[in-house]
């Protein structure tokens, strides 16, 4: 069975470009062109958004830097004990909306200090494969496009990542409990 997932993983993504480059020419498409002419638009979008990526990255920089994140798990700390959320998670729960880069490395810290099997492990992994980095992305998405007003967006986003987390919480201790 092993064999067959590797040999399924090797070959999955020739043979989806394989597909689509054999669509592409039934269909009559000028292949290099439509690829030309993406590779233009992509670096067009990156060009928009780089203001955007910027900015985030800065404010991730001094939130660290400053010891904002400190003081922020320290005030937060008492609130989570009473709902058995472990403390050294903490940081990842402020951290994943904001970077994913900084999230990652906070999950690599907790997983190299407690193990990938430990409670605490198994946690901060499911809480990094069960939310996304908000602010990250409405940068991107919404520079892209040029939206201004977020709306709803925000309030939507960080509702979710609170019922990830208590989510990621209940399902361990029910699971590896």
């Amino acid at each position: 069975m092993i064999k067959i997932l590797e040999i399924i993983s090797v070959s999955i993504i020739p043979f989806i470009i394989s597909i689509i480059l054999i669509h592409g020419y039934i269909k009559g498409v000028n292949l290099y062109d439509c690829f030309v002419e993406g590779a233009k638009e992509g670096f067009k979008t990156a060009i928009r958004i780089m203001p955007y990526l910027i900015a985030i990255f800065v404010a991730i920089g001094i939130f660290r830097g400053s010891g904002a994140m400190d003081i922020l798990t320290d005030l937060l700390s008492p609130f989570f004990n009473l709902i058995n959320i472990p403390k050294e998670v903490f940081p990842l729960i402020i951290m994943r909306p904001i970077s994913g880069s900084g999230a990652l490395g906070i999950v690599e810290d907790i997983v190299t200090t407690y193990g990938p099997d430990s409670f605490i492990g198994r946690v901060a992994s499911t809480m990094m494969g069960s939310a996304e980095t908000i602010f990250y992305t409405m940068a991107v998405y919404f520079g892209a496009v040029g939206i201004k007003n977020s709306r709803h967006t925000l309030k939507a986003a960080l509702i979710s990542h609170i019922a990830a987390v208590i989510a990621s919480v209940v399902v361990c201790s029910l699971v590896f409990r």
